[in-house]
């Protein structure tokens, strides 16, 4: 059985698919590996790095793609990649399903089997393929690193003959993945470190990390997480009260990096433009949720700018400013899930009951088949 892994085409994907390592752990489920050439340049990965470990290598996407079971790529496939693909196949990548919908239903008429792999239920079970914290993780490192090489000024105290340096001040705002290892990296590079979230769970979490959690901490506060986690919508009283308590935060802010995104939806305003002309001369804001329209009504999509005196960061893929470890993660997701869909003698054998199968699962049979996308 045949996988084939393709080189990305999107502006700024640096990331790929597979790496040798785990071309060698595809070529031990019984699976024949064919890799496009120059899949890997942007990750520092060599044709003969691949044919070392194993793989085949072939000279387009279209040889790569021929008579191919599996597909896997990072980003969503070209229209000619589809074309290419054996009706039956089953491809793999990150989709960002919401804002592709042609993509999806291309990849159903073709016959395509496609899995979405932001889609993965974040169960224990499938802590090992959850792309979405691998690659969200090593993006909040990215965001503290990017700010503080634009920041003006030293990150920590420093205390000379000639005077102290006071330490700068970072508020990091949602605490998710990207959140937190935002906040692990400002700490080690020695800034005061708050954070903000609408969860209650998050306060203990901000707080382990040595950061200070800036809320309105009320009754509806304490009563504002679902049981599975999710933050529920607050009242507009709350709302306001915690408009105006980050409004002064903000101002004492040298840093402050957005996360918020909500699947398939415009991502929420953190920062107003008021807030934005309240900060220092010399501050950094790195919104996260700039490919969703931005956490900040400023943010301008894939561009660093000034706006009353604020550098606003707006990189809309920050993972691929790391490739050679976000590709290495990504790959290892990618194992980590063909492995539940091939049998023990290197078959397709796709369960549907499964929970991440079914989860993760957009396209079979010439339809679109996830209920987040039927209608």
């Amino acid at each position: 059985m045949k996988l084939a892994v393709l080189k990305e085409r999107r502006a700024g994907e640096m990331r790929v698919a597979a790496t040798p390592e785990t071309v060698k752990k595809f070529k031990g489920l019984g699976l024949e590996v064919v890799v496009e050439t120059a899949a890997g340049a942007g990750a520092q990965v060599s044709d003969s790095d691949y044919a070392t470990a194993g793989a085949s290598i072939a000279p387009d996407a279209a040889t790569a793609l021929r008579d191919a079971d599996i597909v896997l790529k990072v980003r969503p496939p070209e229209a000619n990649e589809i074309a290419a693909m054996k009706k039956g196949a089953v491809y793999a990548s990150l989709l960002a399903p919401h804002a592709e919908k042609e993509t999806i239903g291309k990849l159903a008429a073709q016959g395509v089997v496609a899995f979405a792999m932001e889609f993965i239920p974040r169960i224990s079970r499938a802590q090992a393929m959850d792309v979405l914290s691998s690659q969200a993780n090593l993006a909040g490192y990215k965001a503290v690193i990017d700010a503080a090489a634009t920041f003006g000024r030293a990150m920590p105290m420093m205390m000379t003959a000639a005077g102290t340096i006071a330490p700068a001040r970072v508020l990091i705002m949602g605490v998710g993945v990207a959140g937190l290892q935002a906040i692990a990296t400002a700490r080690r590079l020695g800034a005061i470190v708050s954070a903000t979230d609408v969860r209650p769970a998050t306060k203990e979490q901000v707080e382990s990390l040595g950061a200070t959690f800036v809320a309105v901490i009320d009754d509806e506060f304490k009563q504002a997480e679902t049981a599975a986690g999710y933050a529920k919508e607050m009242s507009k009283e709350y709302q306001a009260k915690q408009t105006a308590l980050i409004a002064e935060t903000i101002k004492k802010q040298d840093i402050v990096i957005t996360t918020a995104l909500i699947p398939g939806r415009k991502a929420p305003v953190l920062v107003t433009e008021e807030m934005v002309k309240t900060m220092k001369p010399g501050s950094v804001i790195v919104d996260l949720a700039a490919e969703q329209g931005g956490n900040c009504p400023l943010t301008k999509t894939d561009e660093v700018i000034q706006a009353h005196g604020v550098t606003l960061m707006g990189y809309t893929n920050l993972p691929a400013r790391l490739a050679v470890d976000t590709s290495s993660l990504y790959a290892r997701n990618l194992f980590q899930f063909v492995s539940l869909l091939v049998d023990k003698s290197g078959t397709l054998a796709l369960n549907w009951d499964d929970e991440i199968v079914k989860g993760a699962g957009l396209t079979r049979d010439g339809a679109v088949v996830h209920p987040a996308l039927k209608g």
